[in-house]
């Protein structure tokens, strides 16, 4: 009596394995890097005055006009964020709950000696939890800034950018929540530069004190320069709005709102 062959088990595909997932986060991360550091950069326009920092705002608008439509970049951008988020959002939650199931209730771990160890251990605990405080910072941070949704400290206007931002940091409380989303982003940072030059195969027994600093010294550059506006508008090291008259006089002047 001939044997049936036994039936081989089945493969899955590329799109499914947990190293793709891994890459699938690294790639999504390297785009917000990238965005964070042109942002923080951005923000630094502030100390240059009101006209200044909003003229930058309009510009982001007018980018590429007329080949796309007013703000058309930017909506670009935003797609191509959203998309990364729900990635990178998405991945991690899957490659979680497959750690999850693959340890069960096995929550024995060797510990390492040295500091550096605890820190980036610290920092990777952070992950999970940093990730919910920036995914909903994030939401603050569009109703606030983008959509003028929420207004603390005064009545906000689309155009103003120097002003909305003067007017919300002022409260020593939006100053918190925007630390305390610093605070996590960085941890992140710190945690997932290590991780995406891994899983990219950056990491070699001779790099890894290289990639350590990398690691650091990205996080600690984007919580200062971040925070570096902030912390000066509450302080009061930077002047204050113009009123209606002077600022529309002001911006004719220098060709804001002018073909829009």
């Amino acid at each position: 009596m001939a044997k049936t062959p036994a039936r081989p088990a089945p493969r899955r595909t590329a799109f499914l394995t947990t190293v793709f997932r891994k890459r699938l986060m690294a790639f999504s991360g390297i785009v917000f890097m990238v965005y964070l550091l042109l942002h923080m950069y951005g923000n630094t326009h502030y100390f240059e005055g009101e006209i200044a920092f909003d003229h930058y705002s309009y510009w982001l608008r007018t980018l590429l006009q007329p080949l796309l439509p007013y703000s058309g970049l930017l909506w670009i951008l935003r797609v191509v964020l959203l998309a990364c988020l729900v990635i990178h959002a998405g991945c991690a939650f899957d490659l979680w709950l497959r750690n999850r199931r693959a340890r069960g209730s096995d929550r024995y771990a060797v510990k390492k000696p040295g500091a550096d160890y605890f820190a980036s251990r610290y920092a990777m605990r952070t992950m999970r939890w940093g990730g919910v405080i920036l995914l909903l910072f994030i939401i603050f941070h569009i109703l606030q800034l983008t959509t003028l949704h929420i207004t603390p400290g005064g009545h906000y206007e689309h155009g103003r950018a120097y002003m909305n931002m003067y007017y919300g940091f002022q409260l020593w409380w939006v100053w918190l929540v925007y630390a305390v989303a610093l605070v996590a982003l960085c941890l992140h940072v710190w945690h997932g530069v290590w991780s995406a030059l891994q899983t990219l195969g950056a990491v070699r027994g001779t790099t890894i004190p290289f990639i350590r600093l990398v690691a650091f010294v990205v996080a600690f550059a984007l919580f200062i320069g971040f925070l570096t506006v902030p912390t000066a508008i509450l302080l009061g090291l930077t002047e204050p709005p113009m009123d209606a008259v002077e600022y529309a006089t002001r911006a004719a002047e220098a060709g804001i709102g002018s073909s829009h």
